[in-house]
């Protein structure tokens, strides 16, 4: 791909404090003295080429990085990012999250969850002027949402004229710019090795975001493609797809102060939000989140038995809402210790302060940050309505499967142009891989249990948060009862056919007509709700275009402001490939603690209890006991080192990510921050930010000594 040019609005950075900073690739040049500075020995330019060595290695999971790291279309990644495939194909019998799994050979890997993709970005293209071309000041928030849908799906429909990629457009600084991303989307992706969860999840959620740590984080999937070389759904007559580029694994991994670097999808940050929107955050937002999060944990619990079928299906679930509240809770305590707030008020006020000093930023700024705050606003007073909604369309499987399938049939009335994103014809093989993935992950006792948690609240909400027709639907009104609502939702789930697969499918080619004369009582949820969530729609629309016209020029003034102070200047994070360098570093967590860069072998036995989730395997226990090290000892840390730490920003959607060393070899892979850091969405601090990785090391001695994966060790390319 042609190299990119850096825009105006730039992106240079002017100063980096310490290693903050999750850059797009055509930054690095401008950042090439830091990164030299830090260690890196290739030239910065080479990580701007897309389909070269390494980033041509790296891909997306959609949620998560991976590398290829063989050139049969081998890839790593986290345990946990493939937590869900190996939970789909786990059972009361053959239970692979407990026992782990490991294929000897290419017919024996499993097919990942339905839905899987592994996403490899060859393209990155600034699209800023042909979105923002047509639109004026002038417009409304839903003309101006509308017009950027309009011209954002004629770009990706021009760029998917190539059926083999996926194509989208997404906005950075708020809208300040826009870029293109083409990615090759390979859809046969098979689970090939993952150890047992007593490995690869060592410590669960007591050790999550805890140093030290001493977690096996790692799995690996295979890409396929058609014997045409070209991606294509799964058969049996797929051969291993074949990268131009895979990386080389270093077994002799990295010391203390060794230059690293993550190449991946970071999920979101918020660096550059208002005060006003920080202190909502923390103070309202995720107390209440955190607080669904955990009342749904317990629920899961309450109505599945530990090692039933109901349990397993809902593991992947569990471990998410398990991590997530932990990472709310963690930040919302970093948040009231530290003082993020009060440096985030008196950012704020300086900015202000900085644009009214000026007549000529005051007329370019001063009334886009006060219509700012009108729509922050705004938008705060429906939150805790929205958030039971959307926590109610996450766990209740049937409720949203309806409402998709009905949405799905009027959408297929316009030309495919005019539909909402999600329902055309380049989204259907995606939608029905999600109705077919329900079945591993829907208990009709669990899920009656957490659809009612959700609306049970929902029910106690002042008459006017709530929406009428959802009310009329499930009879909450003057003098509700909560057993009224149960058994409604008993009944719904008792007599309801969409629990079964093949019913949901018949639904996705059934007409408006068919959807209003079922008697399916989640059909007649999405047929009689369907013009009040209409409405919602069209208001987050609008909202979403009020926030478009306003929070790009806030963002030059964040830019500007950040450039006369000799700060950073990078995009918040936005699941797009990213790069972030640094040391292998210790840190002190508080006054008269250090803690080591890396942890070992003998951490685990430590630890060990014989109970989960500190149950090692014997046969680890026996290697550990007898200092079976082999090749993989490390005499400056005495054993096997089994995870360490380092000062990359990272944040969700980089676990999975290849750590680099200097010559751009995999060392490790991240896949955590410590609790200090947790906060790091949102307020950087040097001292505390610290990423936890896997060591290689550690990968190939479990893989060699404990699971016998000698293949997949042979395969890849172990510089000794």
């Amino acid at each position: 791909m042609k190299k990119l040019l850096l825009t105006a609005t730039a992106l240079t950075m002017l100063g980096a404090v310490a290693n903050e900073g999750m850059w797009q690739p055509h930054q690095l040049p401008a950042i090439a003295k830091d990164l030299k500075k830090a260690g890196l020995k290739l030239n910065p330019k080479d990580l701007t080429n897309l389909t070269e060595f390494p980033m041509g290695a790296i891909v997306s999971l959609g949620g998560c990085t991976a590398s290829f790291v063989s050139d049969k279309g081998l890839v790593v990644t986290n345990h946990h990012c493939a937590y869900g495939s190996i939970q789909y194909n786990s059972t009361e019998d053959k239970n692979l999250l407990d026992d782990g799994f490991l294929a000897k050979e290419f017919n024996q890997e499993l097919p990942a969850a339905p839905g899987s993709r592994i996403y490899v970005t060859e393209d990155i293209r600034n699209v800023t002027a042909q979105i923002t071309a047509d639109l004026s000041d002038k417009m409304s928030g839903e003309d101006r949402y509308a017009q950027i849908d309009q011209q954002s799906k004629k770009l990706v429909a021009e760029c998917e004229s190539d059926k083999a990629y996926r194509c989208s457009v997404v906005n950075f600084h708020g809208g300040l710019e826009y870029y293109l991303f083409k990615q090759m989307t390979i859809r046969d992706v098979r689970l090939v090795h993952a150890p047992a969860k007593s490995i690869g999840k060592y410590g669960g959620d007591i050790d999550n975001w805890m140093w030290p740590r001493h977690t096996g984080d790692y799995a690996f999937y295979r890409a396929y493609v058609g014997p045409d070389g070209k991606p294509a759904d799964f058969s049996e007559d797929n051969v291993p797809f074949e990268p131009k580029h895979h990386l080389k694994v270093n077994a002799k991994g990295v010391a203390d102060g060794d230059y690293i670097m993550v190449l991946g999808y970071p999920g979101s940050t918020n660096r550059y939000r208002t005060s006003g929107e920080v202190d909502f955050t923390f103070n309202q937002s995720y107390p209440l989140s955190k607080e669904l999060m955990g009342s749904l944990i317990d629920t899961i619990y309450a109505n599945s038995a530990e090692g039933s079928d109901a349990r397993i299906k809902y593991e992947s679930t569990l471990a998410g809402l398990a991590n997530y509240e932990k990472n709310r809770g963690s930040m919302m305590e970093s948040y009231h210790k530290g003082t993020t707030q009060e440096r985030k008020d008196a950012l704020d006020k300086a900015l202000r302060h900085w644009v009214s000093k000026d007549k000529t930023r005051q007329q370019k700024y001063g009334t886009a940050i006060e219509q700012l705050d009108a729509l922050i606003q705004q938008s705060q007073q429906t939150s805790k309505r929205d958030t039971l909604l959307g926590y109610t369309n996450y766990v209740g499987q049937m409720m949203s499967s309806a409402a998709r399938l009905h949405r799905l049939a009027v959408e297929k009335q316009k030309d495919d142009m005019d539909r909402e994103r999600g329902y055309q014809e380049r989204d259907m093989k995606g939608f029905e891989e999600s109705m077919k993935r329900i079945d591993r992950r829907f208990d009709a006792k669990v899920e009656t249990a957490m659809v009612f948690n959700m609306l049970n609240r929902y029910a106690q909400l002042p008459k006017a948060q709530r929406v009428p027709a959802i009310d009329a639907f499930f009879g909450i009104q003057d003098g509700y009862k909560p057993e009224q609502l149960q058994a409604k939702l008993s009944n719904m789930y008792s007599t309801t056919k969409l629990t079964e697969s093949d019913v949901r499918l018949e639904w996705m080619n059934k007409s408006v007509e068919d959807f209003e004369a079922s008697d399916d009582p989640f059909i007649q949820y999405a047929v009689q709700t369907y013009e009040a969530r209409q409405a919602l729609e069209k208001a987050g629309k609008k909202e979403s275009g009020d926030f478009a016209a306003v929070r790009p020029k806030y963002m030059e003034a964040i830019i500007a402001y950040n450039k006369s102070q000799n700060q950073p200047i990078y995009a918040d994070a936005n699941s797009t490939l990213r790069v972030t360098f640094g040391n292998v570093k210790g840190y002190s967590p508080k006054d008269g603690l250090y803690a080591v860069p890396f942890t070992t072998l003998e951490g685990i036995t430590q630890k060990d209890t014989g109970v989960w989730p500190f149950n090692s395997p014997k046969s680890q226990l026996d290697l550990i006991a007898q200092k079976k090290y082999g090749k993989y000892f490390d005499k400056t840390v005495g054993s096997v080192p089994v995870n360490f730490l380092g000062t990359l920003d990272i944040t969700g959607g980089n676990s999975g990510s290849p750590t680099l060393n200097a010559k751009a070899e995999l060392v490790g892979l991240v896949f955590d921050g410590v609790y200090e850091s947790i906060i790091g969405d949102w307020d950087y601090d040097p001292s505390l930010n610290r990423s936890i990785h896997v060591d290689a090391r550690y990968m190939l001695w479990v893989m060699q000594y404990v699971d016998g994966a000698d293949n997949l060790i042979k395969e890849m390319d172990v510089i000794e």
